[in-house]
């Protein structure tokens, strides 16, 4: 997230505002300080241009 951040010059306070957070809580985001929901990792993608893309795929259990 930081990098993406980075990438389009933007900084955690303008984040925080287009995502309708504060500037700590990016802060903790980014530090890995909090596990995001998922409506908060859609707000993150919109804002900063990015596809949000979530992948379930079967668990692979060992053979017996």
């Amino acid at each position: 997230m930081r990098q993406a951040r980075e990438r389009v010059g933007m900084t955690q306070a303008e984040l925080a505002s287009r995502i309708g957070s504060a500037q700590p809580a990016v802060a903790r985001l980014e530090a890995g300080g909090i596990t995001p929901s998922l409506d908060t990792l859609r707000r993150i993608a919109a804002a900063l241009d990015l596809e949000l893309i979530v992948d379930l795929r079967p668990v692979r259990r060992a053979s017996a």
